[in-house]
């Protein structure tokens, strides 16, 4: 075994954080856990679903550092490296890097899926920071294992904001290319991570930040710590820990008033208003400081004045009274409606980033993508996470409302307005929002002479209604969505300018479901949300290879749709067949349906469809036999959801994702008998 500072070049000596002692102890502990230096790489795959189970677990961090990693990745490009994200227990759960070195780094299965812990690899980066709870670098031979001394590794522990370690990021190269500058680019990089979580864990907390020169406020090196409404200490980031002088263990004991020498009633007054401030605080250990505080969260849910704040703090062990630390969140972090809809994709992952970063700034977001893409449900999340979360959504889709409609929907009107307006005249969806939030769903379709009057709306925050002789005052947050190019609109003069640049303060593109790369866990979700008591239908594996090669261009409502359909042919309790397919999906694909020969028997809930078997030929039926076919499947489908909801024809067409309508018309051609 190679002596622990053996082998660094002259001028590549990793820094202080990798020094001989830690390299020492971690050579003893790869010892102690059975490992040879000249071991082999262990190539051995992780067990079935570990990767899924691991991103699961982990979809919290991973949504914080993926669009970090990007930015990592592009400031060492070219430089022969890669980065990693790993989970607490050193599992490589993503990576990005040079083409040509991530070959190199598969030789020793650096790579997604792989186990980097001590236990696994001996002394290396990432298992090594990950025990000592500390960043290093471990260069070269430096390493336990042989195999690995090709490598040099600088790593940091990424901490969750209750103090825990929640995983790790690294960076991985060439020994012959190393800087000096990673290992500071790396922690940088996690610290970022880190102040990124605060927001999603504590949405209605204090969050105090502060730094002894301004000029740092709001940079990665201020520190955040959070207070509850009560003004007991919930976390700190570690910029925090470092100013105050305490650990996060210590800091667990104090309140505001113990840290700043304030009652938290004070630092409400004192940032209560609505134009951000900056003051001076002196805390406990005689440092002044320039602060910033986030309370305005605090304005529609602060229910308590501060006497009977402080009669709480004073006796929480009161009969009937509950402590006031039992209002602190638990440990387990409470994941907002944006987390539910981040399954993986590095686009959807960096939409969510960008969003939250502008989340309670009440600053217009538009949202970009095609039909399908989820542009609605990416509307009620922000809506959700916002703090006008208490407040209505009020969602108007522009294509759908006629011409002659759509301006008494938005605006309203009074009584009489029009021929055959109401009696008592109607709030308009504007008014409607008041306090919360309104969705203007494909914006791109609103009639131009409409345009000017939203934009006046949206200036002057007042609305008109038809009819009506006074403005109203009117509060929203403003989300619209188009599947058309609005720029090139403007460029035909189909869409104001000055319109686009009232709503797009920020604009974010969902990607096509062809696009994703989270595809199977997509699927996965929209099935587990399908059924209901805990049972879980699965697909075939030609199926989901099926999936895979069709291009989607009805995107997630398409597959949404499709699912429900094959869901209520095969029950909760079996698996997806080609059988469950609808025809055209199948002819899309360029698959001619399977023989009835080899057509497994239908679910016994499922009445067969009456249809005679195709010739067993490779040539597909004529047109006019497979539209029988599809309606014959198409009406037994019906009929058998009609029986299961009574002949509920609502609870039917919701079940088969399809409108009442379509039932309507098509009931009349069930076959007598068939809903007995």
């Amino acid at each position: 075994m190679h002596p622990h500072s053996a082998g660094r070049p002259a001028g590549h000596a990793p820094g202080s954080d990798a020094d001989a002692r830690l390299i020492t102890q971690s050579h003893e502990r790869s010892r102690a856990h059975g490992l040879r230096s000249a071991d082999e790489p262990d190539f051995s795959s992780p067990a079935r679903g570990t990767l899924s189970d691991a991103l699961e677990e982990s979809r919290f961090l991973y949504q914080h550092a993926a669009p970090v990693m990007e930015t990592l990745y592009n400031q060492i490009v070219n430089t022969h490296s890669m980065v990693l994200l790993t989970s607490s227990s050193g599992f490589v759960l993503h990576t990005l890097g040079d083409n040509d070195f991530l070959e190199k780094a598969q030789r020793v299965a650096l790579t997604t899926g792989a186990d980097w812990s001590e236990q696994s690899k001996g002394t290396n980066a990432i298992g090594t920071a990950l025990t000592e709870a500390e960043a290093l670098t471990v260069h070269g031979e430096q390493h336990y294992l042989e195999a690995n001394r090709f490598l040099t590794c600088s790593c940091s522990p990424i901490y969750d904001p209750y103090g825990q370690v929640i995983g790790a990021l690294d960076v991985t190269g060439d020994h012959r290319s190393f800087h000096q500058h990673t290992l500071a680019l790396v922690r940088m990089s996690a610290q970022m991570i880190e102040n990124h979580m605060f927001a999603d864990i504590f949405p209605k907390a204090i969050r105090l930040h502060f730094h002894t020169r301004s000029e740092f406020l709001g940079t990665l090196v201020e520190g955040i710590a959070v207070f509850s409404p009560e003004g007991r200490f919930m976390s700190a980031n570690r910029s925090a820990q470092f100013q105050l002088g305490l650990p996060f263990s210590a800091l667990k004991a104090h309140t505001f008033s113990s840290l700043f020498g304030l009652p938290v009633s004070a630092l409400i007054d004192l940032f209560r208003s609505a134009v951000p401030t900056t003051r001076q605080l002196c805390m406990h250990n005689g440092v002044t400081v320039w602060c910033q505080a986030k309370v305005q969260a605090l304005s529609s849910s602060w229910s308590m004045s501060a006497p009977s704040r402080e009669a709480a703090d004073a006796a929480p062990g009161a009969a009937g009274a509950t402590p006031a630390v039992a209002r602190v969140p638990a440990r387990k972090p409470q994941f907002s409606s944006l987390q539910y809809l981040d399954t993986g994709d590095p686009q959807v992952s960096s939409v969510i980033t960008k969003l939250r970063m502008v989340s309670g700034r009440d600053i217009p977001v538009m949202i970009l993508g095609e039909t399908g893409t989820g542009k609605d449900l990416l509307a009620q999340a922000i809506h959700g996470d916002s703090q006008r979360s208490n407040g209505p959504f009020v969602s108007v889709n522009c294509a759908s409302i006629p011409d002659t409609l759509i301006e008494a929907e938005l605006f309203g009107y009074e009584e009489g307005a029009f021929t055959g307006a109401r009696k008592r005249g109607a709030t308009g969806k504007i008014l409607q929002a008041d306090g919360g939030t309104l969705f203007l769903d494909e914006i791109g379709d609103m009639p131009k002479h409409l345009q000017a009057r939203l934009l006046r709306v949206l200036q002057e925050r007042k609305v008109s209604p038809l009819g009506a002789g006074k403005e109203i005052p009117v509060d929203v947050a403003i989300i619209s969505a188009t599947h058309k190019n609005p720029k090139a609109m403007i460029a035909e003069g189909a869409f104001r300018e000055d319109l686009y640049y009232r709503l797009n303060g920020l604009v974010v593109r969902l990607p096509a479901l062809r696009e994703r790369t989270d595809f199977d866990f997509v699927v996965r979700k929209i099935l587990k949300s399908l059924c209901d008591n805990g049972q879980n239908v699965g697909i075939s594996p030609d199926v989901m290879a099926m999936f895979k090669q069709y291009n989607w261009p009805g995107n997630l409502r398409q597959l949404h749709n499709l699912l429900r359909t094959a869901v209520v042919m095969v029950g909760c309790d079996g698996e997806i067949d080609r059988l469950h397919l609808p025809d055209d999906f199948i002819e899309e694909l360029g698959t001619s349906p399977p023989p009835a020969a080899a057509t497994p028997t239908p679910a016994p809930h499922l009445a067969p469809p009456s249809r005679s078997a195709p010739p067993d030929t490779a040539e597909p039926p004529v047109e006019i036999q497979e539209s029988q076919r599809l309606e014959d499947v198409a009406l037994s489908a019906m009929a058998q959801a009609l029986r299961a909801h009574n002949g509920n024809v609502s609870a039917a067409a919701k079940a088969l994702g399809v409108s009442r309508n379509t039932i309507y018309r098509k009931k009349h051609a069930l076959p007598p008998g068939l809903l007995d």
